[in-house]
C-alpha cells in the first residue's frame, strides 16, 4: 500500500475535491482521505450551483482549469441567468442539479484521473516536526507522508447537530464528527471559532399542491457554466415559489423557547445573508410573509428542498408551520431541517496561497477559513490544490488579484479583514465589478491557468477559438458603417432615433434596447458582419462582443484604476517591519499590521482598521 504522497488533501466535499483534481491533473501524486467514499461531492444544503457573484466564481474556476462548472453542467436540471434586468456585471449563472448524479459525476471526475488515489477514514492527527507538516494519522493508526497537506474538513470539527433541544454529535445529517484537529492545531498556536449554518427540511414532492404555487421555469434558451463544450441541457424542470405568512410566523414563534438560537446553547455566528426562518422572523419582525423556493432534488426523486426555510426549531414545530403554506397543507416531512455548529480557524492566519502562516506546507481551504457555500469552498480549495502544488515543485506561486477574479477578492478579504460570521461572496464586495463579469472568465484566467499546467490542450484549444472569434466580431463592428437603409426599421420597431446618415456600428450599439444579436439578425447586415469568422457565433461570444463594445469606457476605467493600485502592490513590506516601532501608526493599524503581516503596501491598505493615513506614514518611512 503507497504511504508517501506529494499532497495529501483531508476532505472530499468542493474544497477538498477542486484540490485533489487540480494537483493531481497538474503532475502531483495526491492521496484524498475521507471519511466515506459514497459522499464524495455531496451537496449538504441546496441542490444547486452558481447565483448572484457565485456563478462568476464557478466560471473562474472553469476558466482556470477546475471541474465545478463541468460536474454542474452534466447534473443541472435547470439554468437561469440571474439580474438580466441589469447591466452585464451583474448578470449571474445559477444552475438547480440533480443532487445523487452531483455527487456520482464527481467521483467519476476524480477517478478518471490517474495519479489520485483514495482513503476512506478520518484524519485525527497532523505529522509536524520543526513547523512543517509532512504527512497525517488516521483513526486507524495509519500513517501517510507528503510533501503538503491540504485541510477542507468543512463543518466537520467538532460538529454538534441542533434540532430544538436536541443535539447530536456530528458533521452532517447522519455523518460522524471529526475529532482531534482543533485540540492539535490550537497547541501549535492557532486561533480557533465557532461557527454555525443550517439547512432546512425536506419533503415528500407527492404531498405538495404545485397548482397553487408559482412557477418558475428555466431559460428558454439555456446556456451553460463551462468553456467546454459540456451536453446541452434538455427538459429542464421548474422550480415553484411559495410565502410563509403571519399564521405560519405564530406557530413558529411557539418553538421559539426551545430555539438552540435564542437559548444560548449555540455559541458560533450562522449567516447573515441566508438566515433560518427563525431569524428572519425575529430579525424582520415588520414583514409578515417571506419568500420560500421549492427546489427539486432530482430527476429520479419526489424529494424536494423548501429554500428559504433553514430552520433549528423541534421538527413537530417545523411540520405544523409547513402545513401552514400555501400549497404545503398536505406536506408530508422526509426529515427536518437542523443547525449544525462546528469549528474554524480566523483566515487572517494564512498567506494568500491558503498555505499557514504557523506551519509550513500546511493549507486550510472552505468552511475551515470561516466561508459558507460550495462556491467560495471550491475555489478555495483549487487555489490551494494549485499553490501546494506549485510549492512543492520549487515554482511561483498563483495569487490572483482583486482586479482579476472575484477569487481573488474572496482570498483577500479572508486574509486581511478575517471573519466573524460565515463569509458569502456579494459582487458588492469587489470594487472591479464591471472587469469581473460571468462571461469574460476565460480572457481573464486561461492563460494564467495555461502557465501552471492546469489548463491542458483541449481546453487551450477551446479558449483560443472563442477568443479569436469574439475579437473578429468586435474587429469587424469596430469597422462597419451602417445606412439609414440598413437599420432604421429596426431602429423604429425599438423606439430610438432614426439615422440620417452612415455612422459607425459600434455607436449605434451603445444606444439602450439595441441588442447586437437582433441587429446580425438583420439580413442587410449579417454576412457583412459575419465575414471571416469560421463558424456561427453562439449566444454567448455575441453578447460578449457586445458588452465589449457597449462599455468601452467603463471597462477602460476600471482598468485604469486597477493599476493604479496595482502600483501598491509593489511596494513591498519587511516581514520583521517594528510597526509598534512607528508612533505615527495609529494604534489599530500597528496591532493589525503586526497581526496580519501583509507582504507588501497594498495588500496592507485593505487591511480593516489601516486608514489611507497609516498607509502615507508607510510611505513616508519607506521613502516613498
Amino acid at each position: 500500500m503507497f504511504s508517501e504522497f506529494d499532497i495529501i488533501v483531508v476532505g472530499a466535499g468542493h474544497a477538498g475535491n477542486e484540490a485533489a483534481a487540480a494537483a493531481a491533473n497538474m503532475g502531483s501524486k495526491v492521496l484524498l482521505v475521507t471519511m466515506d467514499m459514497t459522499k464524495i461531492g455531496q451537496m449538504s444544503c441546496n441542490p444547486a450551483m452558481g447565483g448572484v457573484a457565485k456563478g462568476q466564481i464557478v466560471r473562474e474556476i472553469d476558466a482556470l482549469g477546475g471541474l465545478s462548472g463541468i460536474v454542474s453542467d452534466k447534473t443541472a436540471i435547470q439554468f437561469r441567468m440571474l439580474n438580466r434586468s441589469k447591466g452585464p456585471a451583474m448578470w449571474s449563472p445559477r444552475t438547480q442539479n440533480d443532487r445523487a448524479r452531483f455527487a456520482e459525476e464527481w467521483r467519476m471526475q476524480l477517478e478518471a484521473i490517474p495519479n489520485l488515489y483514495f482513503w476512506q477514514d478520518s484524519v485525527v492527527e497532523l505529522l509536524v516536526k520543526d513547523k512543517r507538516v509532512y504527512g497525517v494519522i488516521t483513526s486507524m493508526g495509519q500513517q501517510f507522508h507528503a510533501k503538503a497537506v491540504v485541510l477542507t474538513n468543512g463543518t466537520f470539527l467538532n460538529g454538534i447537530i441542533h434540532i430544538g433541544e436536541k443535539q447530536l454529535k456530528g458533521g452532517r445529517a447522519g455523518e460522524k464528527a471529526s475529532y482531534g484537529l482543533t485540540a492539535q492545531l490550537e497547541s501549535l498556536g492557532f486561533e480557533s471559532g465557532r461557527m454555525k449554518t443550517g439547512t432546512p427540511p425536506r419533503l415528500d414532492g407527492r404531498s405538495l399542491n404545485y397548482a397553487a404555487m408559482t412557477e418558475q421555469e428555466g431559460d428558454p434558451d439555456p446556456s451553460r457554466f463551462s468553456y467546454m463544450h459540456t451536453p446541452p441541457l434538455e427538459n429542464q424542470m421548474s422550480c415553484y415559489i411559495t410565502y410563509t405568512s403571519q399564521e405560519v410566523h405564530d406557530v413558529l414563534k411557539t418553538g421559539f423557547e426551545k430555539s438552540p438560537m435564542f437559548n444560548g446553547r449555540i455559541q458560533g455566528l450562522g449567516p447573515r445573508y441566508c438566515p433560518s426562518i427563525e431569524d428572519k422572523i425575529n430579525r424582520f419582525s415588520d414583514k409578515d410573509s417571506h419568500q420560500l423556493f421549492v427546489e427539486p432534488e432530482g430527476r429520479n426523486t419526489v424529494e424536494i428542498y423548501v429554500n428559504g426555510f433553514s430552520s433549528s426549531l423541534p421538527e413537530e414545530v417545523q411540520y405544523k408551520a409547513l402545513r401552514k403554506i400555501v400549497g404545503f397543507e398536505n406536506a408530508v416531512m422526509f426529515r427536518p431541517g437542523y443547525a449544525i455548529e462546528y469549528d474554524y480557524f480566523p483566515p487572517v492566519q494564512l498567506r494568500h496561497t491558503l498555505e499557514t502562516k504557523l506551519v509550513e506546507n500546511l493549507y486550510f481551504a472552505g468552511q475551515i477559513n470561516g466561508t459558507t457555500g460550495y462556491e467560495e469552498a471550491a475555489c478555495q480549495g483549487l487555489m490551494a490544490g494549485i499553490n501546494a502544488h506549485l510549492k512543492g515543485k520549487e515554482e511561483q506561486p498563483l495569487v490572483l488579484g482583486r482586479e482579476e477574479a472575484y477569487i481573488g477578492v474572496l482570498i483577500d478579504d479572508l486574509i486581511n479583514k478575517g471573519t466573524e460570521e460565515p463569509y458569502r461572496m456579494f459582487t458588492s464586495r469587489a470594487e472591479y465589478r464591471i472587469l469581473l463579469r460571468q462571461d469574460n472568465a476565460d480572457f481573464r484566467l486561461t492563460e494564467k491557468g495555461r502557465a501552471v499546467g492546469l489548463v491542458k490542450d483541449d481546453r487551450y484549444a477551446v479558449f483560443t477559438e472563442r477568443k479569436a472569434m469574439v475579437e473578429r466580431l468586435r474587429r469587424n463592428i469596430m469597422q462597419y458603417s451602417v445606412s439609414p437603409e440598413q437599420l432604421n426599421h429596426y431602429l423604429e420597431s425599438k423606439g430610438s432615433m432614426p439615422l440620417r446618415q452612415k455612422v459607425k456600428l459600434d455607436s449605434v450599439l451603445s444606444r439602450p434596447n439595441v441588442f447586437l444579436e437582433e441587429i446580425m439578425a438583420l439580413d442587410t447586415i449579417a454576412s457583412d458582419l459575419a465575414e471571416g469568422l469560421e463558424r456561427p457565433l453562439c449566444k454567448d461570444e455575441t453578447e460578449l462582443a457586445e458588452t465589449l463594445i457597449k462599455y468601452e469606457g467603463y471597462i477602460q476605467r476600471e482598468r485604469e484604476m486597477a493599476e493604479k493600485m496595482q502600483r501598491l502592490e509593489y511596494v513591498k513590506l519587511d516581514s520583521a517591519f517594528d510597526y509598534h516601532g512607528l508612533p505615527s501608526l495609529s494604534m489599530e493599524a500597528r496591532e493589525k499590521l503586526s497581526r496580519i503581516r501583509p507582504e507588501n503596501l497594498g495588500q496592507a491598505s485593505r487591511i480593516s482598521g489601516v486608514s489611507p493615513a497609516d498607509i502615507s506614514v508607510l510611505l513616508i518611512k519607506l521613502g516613498r
